[in-house]
């Protein structure tokens, strides 16, 4: 296995969410992303409370735009964490490095980001139907760890 996997956030809007991704980053050794516009800043009193002290630990990569995210991940598989995905999360096989992308808590990721994701890359977290989607930092959480889990959690205790 490389290095590690990585969460991308796509203008993020809840600040203790971030904060808690952050710290999901720093104890899963996992990048994270984040793509502007921002609607909070990363001093945020919020965010460094649900974060803690791990903002200094935390390999954070900002990005000023989407495309400037995808030119930064390369050749990485994209998965999108979305509602109108079409396969289970537990479907898939992660790559190593595999990149997980989530939109913004009120909206969540539009057409113009999922238009330019393959069908098979489009992944939901199966919840009852009809009912509002999981919480951000849950969902991510729940991917980071199913894909740690398919590597046998590659150095944690």
């Amino acid at each position: 296995m490389g290095s590690m996997f990585h969460i991308a956030l796509y203008e993020p809007e809840i600040p203790p969410n971030t904060g808690n991704i952050m710290r999901l980053c720093v104890n899963t050794n996992s990048a994270l992303h984040l793509i502007h516009p921002l609607t909070f800043s990363l001093d945020e009193k919020s965010l460094r409370r649900a974060g803690m002290d791990f903002r200094d630990k935390a390999t954070t990569i900002e990005h000023e735009n989407f495309a400037a995210f995808l030119e930064h991940i390369g050749d990485r598989k994209i998965y999108a964490l979305t509602t109108k995905g079409s396969r289970p999360h537990t479907d898939i096989q992660f790559d190593d490095e595999a990149v997980f992308l989530f939109g913004p808590e009120s909206r969540g990721l539009p057409d113009s980001v999922l238009d330019q994701m393959p069908r098979e890359s489009k992944l939901r977290v199966p919840i009852m139907p009809d009912s509002r989607s999981l919480n951000l930092s849950n969902t991510a959480a729940i991917m980071l760890y199913e894909a740690l889990r398919q590597y046998d959690f590659p150095g944690l205790g």
